[in-house]
């Protein structure tokens, strides 16, 4: 298993578009990716889950990877996340 934390640097935090680019992210993954903020979780392959966080500008959120590609993934979501969130 891999994680970071991030914080959520977007103005909007991770509303509809954000999260919709970040789920279609995910998908190209084997590995199984969850979002955790404040007790919370969703996986990131699911959209309303994600929204559902409410994950607003400032908040940090924990991302675990976990899976056979999980090296990969965890480079390319952590660049994800710092070029997009």
């Amino acid at each position: 298993m891999k994680e970071f934390s991030y914080t959520i640097k977007e103005e909007v935090g991770i509303h509809a578009r954000p999260a919709g680019l970040l789920v279609k992210e995910a998908k190209k993954y084997e590995s199984k990716i969850v979002l955790t903020k404040e007790m919370k979780s969703a996986e990131a392959t699911k959209l309303m889950a994600i929204m559902g966080l409410g994950v607003k500008c400032g908040q940090t959120v924990k991302v675990e990877i976990t899976g056979a590609d999980e090296e990969t993934a965890y480079e390319n979501m952590k660049s994800f996340f710092e070029n997009n969130l």
